[in-house]
């Protein structure tokens, strides 16, 4: 009796317009971090937590990430995609922020990242995950995360309890994002506002398979693919780039 042949398993298929997008938000943070580690050992001067230059490249970094994210979560849902594989991938997120968290730790024990990009990422992919459903709601609902802390932070005032703010700047609560002043971390990416740009990339994803899915599924334009290649890779490229290039300045700064 022969044997009924098994059907291999399949991966989804990938987007190489959303793959490139990834991978351009990783080449700009790696250029950032590359001059951000010339500046920590000495070779320039700049105040990357002040000067508005650095600033914004890093708020549209951290925009682009999060919103790619949130946009693949559409993409995943419409796939099929279930909860054992989502929480296969968020396992992979949450297990590299604990790791970022220790190695800044060693770097930067007074400054070390507590609640950072990938923190902030695995909360909120669970957020998206069940808010998947809003459909055009999450709009709205995104433009109030993004001006949550703002209204928080007025509204402790309007109510005459300024002090009530000072309740979320502990670590226990600064997650959150409801500070009366920035944490001092090497890395803060709390929930509010950044969810609404998560929830914005859910929307965005969710209306361009609907309405404009050949978008994602034509032919790939020339010259993305390097781009794309990097995206699939976004993770693993987070992880390594910043040990690799501190190791190369401290071997530098060792045989100088």
């Amino acid at each position: 009796m022969q044997a009924s042949a098994v059907p291999p398993l399949t991966s989804p298929p990938r987007h190489d317009t959303l793959d490139a997008f990834r991978g351009l938000a990783i080449v700009w943070m790696t250029g950032f971090h590359f001059c951000f580690d010339l500046n920590a050992f000495g070779y320039i001067r700049q105040n990357f937590l002040g000067d508005p230059f650095w600033t914004s490249q890093r708020t549209a970094i951290v925009s682009l990430f999060l919103f790619a994210a949130g946009f693949g979560q559409a993409i995943a849902v419409r796939q099929g995609q279930g909860w054992g594989r989502f929480w296969r991938r968020w396992a992979q997120v949450a297990g590299c922020a604990v790791l970022v968290s220790a190695g800044s730790y060693w770097m930067y024990p007074k400054s070390y990242i507590h609640f950072g990009v990938l923190h902030g990422l695995a909360v909120m992919l669970i957020v998206a995950r069940l808010s998947v459903g809003w459909g055009r709601w999450l709009w709205p609902a995104g433009l109030l995360a993004i001006t949550m802390p703002l209204i928080a932070k007025n509204g402790h005032f309007a109510l005459g309890m300024p002090e009530f703010s000072s309740i979320f700047d502990g670590k226990a609560l600064n997650w959150l994002g409801l500070v009366s002043r920035k944490p001092f971390t090497e890395d803060y990416v709390p929930v509010f506002p950044w969810l609404g740009v998560v929830w914005w990339g859910l929307a965005a994803g969710q209306w361009v398979q609907t309405e404009r899915p050949r978008w994602l599924s034509g032919a790939s334009v020339v010259g993305v693919q390097p781009l794309a290649f990097l995206g699939r890779w976004s993770l693993t490229w987070y992880m390594l780039h910043q040990p690799v290039m501190i190791g190369a300045f401290m071997a530098v700064a060792a045989l100088r």
